[in-house]
């Protein structure tokens, strides 16, 4: 066919379910994904690294979803009204729930998801938060204006439930706790109040000791977080606008981890890697540091999946380090209320950034210079840092290894290479990454430059009769290794596809033939696809084909020659009629061309008319007798390259039909 429309479907609308977070510094990352929750709320976020499994409670829902890594749900645990704190046994066989609708503290098995026990509190109403510490689960309780902290004792063979553990602090709800289980400290702070205490207690021994309890930055806390070992608190609170860090000694600020927004989370992984959750509908949600460390090592910036200008936000509490601290999950919520469980591979790693810059043309088979730099602002990587180089060409499709380069002191590197292939030649560059940096790569292509060969491909312009058979020869001239040379066949017309012919290796003298059935005008184009020295070629002829035509005469009584002609003969009244046969295409209309023998001249009978051919191919025309005798004239059906109503043909005439009129 002369033209086509190739259409390019681009329907990839992504789904928020599945809508993958953005790493906000630079460098590649490890896939983060993304999976909804099917809650009404988000109360905590709790991980059982033994069985690679997520907790996440829904108050206002009364249940507890369980996923895997992926955020695929594993099981739901329902008739838990109000359910909201979690906790984990050390043995990860139980996780502890605070069940405020029962006044209970339920215990369900890790390995069946099944309820093992349900504790009463001795009273306690309303149990909230929970925290392990010195082998007892500590748990924030209390209505309104009567908040407390109480402990249940789990080692011996009766559960013992201990209440008012919270000294001469008091509470007006439930407070936020935060726990090291092995240095024995716990920290409550005031969850559902302005007040801006917080109080720390040593939980080591037989009665809880209060340590220290002070007025800080920050109020209606949102979660809190004791590092590791035992020495530092982290808040998340509304305000301010960053989460301070207080000594677990005396409450003395620290230091803070500048988030910049709301404070909605903080979690604390093993190794000590800190963090902290926005709530932030225009900023970035989650901020990961260093401990003691005050500039970030990476962020997260939630997608929006909902119908507000804003993105989707992070629910308070809703950040959980993975034990061995390769994930952190995160529990956002969009607009709609649609909650999702985000999982952020490898986030406690920096995303170092690696530019690469090689030269945009190059000569083949000369040494060019490929530049760049190793750049990681969070954690700065040492001189002597090593990159692993490959160049992908022509010849080396799956890529070949180079000798690798190595950074200098502000991470610049450079290496040289002899590009033995010609063409597009890519040099990528990558560096592994460690315990503390990511993995990351860069990239630049340079165009190596090829010689040209020639192609040519004979009979452009010929025009053939219908359905002949035409062997076309491309001649190919000096290559380096591909000798190999299609032969493709692009009929006029929408209906019909561009085909390959043929495809072959040229012989000792350059050639390839292909034959072609030429029943419309067509392109015929040969293609050498280049190769590592000699750069791709087209050819192209563009030879017409006729279209088959014919004219039967009928209603005449005899035919007869006059000199050398036949004549078909009419009575003078008798009205001819001349059937066209023609080669079909969807809308071709055949012209009608009559001329009249005058003084022995053949002149035209006025302008030539179009009629349009059946289905079959077939018009019949009627021609008005003359009335009287002695007339000859001639008519022929032709096919006229764009006035018969397409252009998928060459301009065809049919033989003349003679006619003779009588008495």
């Amino acid at each position: 066919m002369r033209t086509r429309t190739i259409s390019t479907a681009t329907a990839l609308a992504v789904l928020f379910s599945s809508a993958a977070l953005v790493a906000v510094t630079s460098g590649q990352a490890a896939a983060d994904s993304s999976k909804l929750l099917n809650v009404k709320s988000a109360g905590d976020v709790l991980v059982d690294g033994e069985h690679q499994r997520v907790y996440v409670s829904d108050p206002r829902g009364g249940k507890i979803v369980v996923t895997d890594y992926t955020g695929a749900v594993k099981a739901t645990l329902d008739g838990l009204p109000d359910v909201e704190g979690l906790a984990l046994s050390p043995d990860s066989g139980q996780v502890y729930a605070a069940v405020a609708g029962l006044n209970r503290i339920v215990s369900v098995e890790t390995s069946s998801y099944t309820q093992s026990a349900s504790y009463a509190l001795d009273g306690a109403e309303k149990p909230r938060t929970l925290a392990l510490a010195s082998g007892k689960l500590w748990f924030g309780y209390g209505p309104d204006a009567g908040g407390g902290i109480g402990s249940l004792d789990l080692s011996g063979t009766e559960p013992v439930v201990a209440l008012g553990q919270d000294g001469d602090a008091s509470f007006y709800a439930a407070p936020e706790l935060g726990s090291d289980p092995d240095s024995g400290i716990l920290v409550a702070g005031e969850k559902a109040t302005s007040n801006d205490t917080l109080t720390v207690y040593d939980v080591s021994g037989p009665k809880p000791e209060l340590k220290v309890s002070k007025s800080v930055e920050g109020s209606f806390f949102d979660d809190i977080a004791v590092s590791p070992d035992g020495t530092q608190i982290v808040t998340a609170s509304g305000a301010p606008y960053y989460h301070p860090v207080y000594s677990t000694k005396d409450l003395s600020p620290v230091g803070r981890y500048d988030s910049g927004d709301y404070g909605a989370a903080v979690d604390i992984a093993p190794d000590g890697t800190v963090a902290a959750g926005t709530s932030s509908w225009y900023a970035p949600d989650v901020h990961i540091y260093r401990q003691g460390k005050w500039s970030k090592v990476r962020e997260y910036e939630f997608p929006n999946t909902g119908n507000s200008s804003g993105a989707d936000t992070l629910a308070e509490g809703g950040l959980a380090w993975a034990p061995d601290g390769s994930r952190l999950f995160a529990v956002s919520e969009n607009s709609e209320g649609v909650f999702s469980l985000r999982v952020l591979t490898e986030p406690g790693k920096s995303l170092p950034k690696l530019t690469v810059t090689a030269p945009t043309k190059a000569p083949r088979a000369k040494t060019l210079t490929v530049t760049g730099k190793l750049a990681d602002t969070a954690a700065p990587l040492p001189a002597g840092t090593e990159l692993t180089v490959t160049r992908t060409d022509i010849e080396s499709p799956d890529g070949k290894a180079l000798p690798k380069a190595k950074t200098k002191a502000d991470g610049s590197f450079s290496f040289t290479d002899v590009p033995p292939a010609g063409g597009n030649v890519k040099y990528k560059v990558a560096y592994a990454g460690d315990a503390t940096h990511a993995a990351t790569s860069g990239s630049d292509t340079v165009d190596v430059a090829r010689t040209a060969t020639k192609l040519t491909l004979n009979k452009n312009g010929n025009v053939y009769g219908y359905g002949a058979d035409v062997s076309f020869t491309a001649h190919l001239g000096t290559t380096y290794k591909n000798r190999t040379v299609e032969i493709w066949a692009n009929p006029y017309g929408a209906d019909k596809p561009n085909k390959l012919i043929k495809k072959g290796v040229v012989n000792s003298r350059g050639d390839l033939s292909a034959t072609v059935d030429m029943k419309r005008d067509t392109d015929v184009t040969a293609v050498f696809a280049g190769d590592a020295r000699y750069t791709s070629k087209k050819a192209t002829s563009t030879v017409g084909a006729k279209v088959k035509v014919s004219t039967s005469v009928s209603k005449h009584y005899k035919t007869g020659k006059i000199g050398s002609t036949t004549y078909h003969y009419f009575h003078k009244n008798t009205d001819p009629v001349l059937t066209t046969s023609m080669t079909y295409y969807q809308g071709r209309k055949h012209r009608f061309q009559l001329e009249v023998r005058v003084d022995g001249r053949w002149r035209s009978a006025g302008a030539s008319e179009y009629f349009k051919l059946g289905t079959n191919g077939k018009s019949a025309v009627r021609l008005e007798a003359p009335g009287e005798s002695g007339i000859r004239a001639r008519m022929r059906a032709s096919y006229i390259n764009n006035s018969s109503g397409d252009n998928v043909n060459s301009t065809t005439h049919g033989s003349w039909k003679y006619l003779n009129f009588t008495r």
